[in-house]
């Protein structure tokens, strides 16, 4: 069971749910495949077996590393307010009302453009400003939290 699912408010309802974008596991990915697995083979060739697992264990544990983060990040919009949560060991948290929302600016490179993440950065009242790298659907989170505030008794 995920973070918000645990900490729904009575009667606050899930509107929009998305979380740091599969690219995340590109380098980690990438680094394995042309870094670890040519030294694994390398040592193979040298007749040095035994230490073929350290290179790729080592790649599997960046590998690892990454799809943990993934999972660990929850960015969602409910009815009542804005949640972003992000790791396991080390948790941040931020839970915004909606109606203490400013602004939220999206940022795209090409990359993400055609990949579908950005950057978010949500500006509070006061001028406080959570930034986020590498959302999925950051147009889509936006979205949801300009709709969330249309939401509100007396808007």
């Amino acid at each position: 069971m995920s973070y918000l699912d645990k900490n729904l408010l009575a009667d606050e309802r899930v509107l929009f749910r998305t979380r740091l974008h599969w690219g995340l596991y590109v380098p980690p990915v990438a680094f394995t495949l042309f870094v670890m697995v040519p030294i694994a083979v390398l040592l193979a060739v040298n007749a040095l077996i035994p230490f073929i697992a350290a290179p790729l264990g080592l790649g599997l544990l960046w590998i690892l590393a990454a799809h943990i983060r993934r999972q660990s990040s929850e960015f969602a919009v409910t009815n009542k307010r804005v949640v972003i949560k992000l790791g396991v060991f080390t948790t941040r948290s931020v839970e915004l009302l909606p109606s203490k929302i400013e602004g939220v600016g999206v940022e795209q490179n090409m990359w993400g453009k055609l990949f579908g993440f950005g950057d978010i950065e949500v500006t509070g009242s006061g001028g406080t400003k959570e930034r986020f790298t590498g959302i999925q659907a950051p147009f889509e989170f936006r979205r949801a939290i300009q709709e969330s505030t249309d939401l509100r008794p007396g808007s």
